[in-house]
């Protein structure tokens, strides 16, 4: 079928949406980025991303380009638009166009917003954590804001491939003095020998996972130990479990870091029962 996208205002067939060539998030990553889950037909908590897609948007003093009901109103139409049953929506909001110049241009230059919805194959990401994956660890090159979901990803990207040259899913970053910040499109966590989740407290270091609150609220109501604070590579290799979490993936395993097996190198009982609980708390919103 066609897939159709939506573009400051219109609906375009993919051949034929653009945006302007000296567009702020073409020239300067000047630009804010969201992706949403979409199950059986619904979204997954959906506020909360809108949310911090705000907070990104306040952040960077980016005006907001509609009411979080208008933008909800284009969603459900690319998602239908698109027949997404199982997939995602991906939302990016930028400082418009304008002259290339360093100067942020005047206040009322209009946002640009692209909103676009993509089918993923069912059942991909339970088949992948039945075994778990394995992540490399290497310093964190990126900018001292990484609280603010931008898209200047091309730390992460050039991050990504290095791990994947080595049989790594994912990367996960050090700190400078050796703590574990979170992955390249992740949040990290590990299972300590006591049977305590911990994963690393809200600051500028790290992304706010919306994935990750919702864990939170799963950790707690099964009654499990968290604490919120930083953890090293050496703690993490001697974890008895280690996972992480993202829209895409919800809780995923991770069985391997820097070639070294976590425990017995297989899905630990913690990480697999956070998995499974993990849609009776999610906030599902119809479209």
């Amino acid at each position: 079928m066609t897939r159709i996208v939506y573009v400051n205002g219109a609906y375009k067939r993919y051949a034929e949406a653009a945006i302007h060539a000296e567009d702020r998030g073409f020239q300067f990553a000047d630009a804010i980025y969201e992706v949403i889950e979409v199950r059986d037909g619904k979204l997954v908590d959906a506020t909360q991303h809108l949310s911090r897609l705000n907070n990104s948007l306040a952040e960077l003093a980016i005006p907001r380009p509609m009411s979080d009901a208008a933008l909800r109103i284009i969603i459900a139409r690319v998602i239908r638009l698109n027949a997404v049953r199982n997939g995602v929506v991906y939302m990016q909001v930028t400082r418009g166009a304008g002259p290339r110049d360093f100067a942020l241009p005047p206040a009322d230059t209009p946002p640009t917003l692209v909103v676009l919805a993509r089918q993923l194959r069912a059942g991909m990401a339970d088949e992948r954590a039945l075994e778990g994956i394995a992540v490399k660890t290497m310093p964190d090159p990126r900018w001292a804001r990484c609280d603010i979901k931008t898209v200047m990803l091309l730390p992460a990207v050039l991050a990504k491939e290095e791990a994947r040259k080595e049989g790594a899913r994912e990367v996960w970053f050090l700190d400078p003095k050796g703590a574990i910040t979170e992955g390249g499109s992740s949040n990290a966590w590990i299972v300590t020998d006591k049977g305590v989740l911990v994963t690393r407290q809200l600051d500028p270091s790290i992304l706010p996972g919306v994935t990750r609150l919702t864990v939170l609220d799963v950790a707690k109501a099964l009654g499990l130990n968290v604490e919120e604070r930083p953890f090293n590579r050496s703690e993490a290799l001697a974890a008895q479990e280690a996972f992480l979490t993202s829209a895409t993936q919800t809780v995923m395993p991770i069985v391997k870091i820097d070639e070294k097996l976590v425990a017995d190198g297989r899905p630990g009982a913690i990480a697999k029962r956070l998995r499974r609980e993990f849609y009776r708390f999610a906030a599902f919103s119809g479209v």
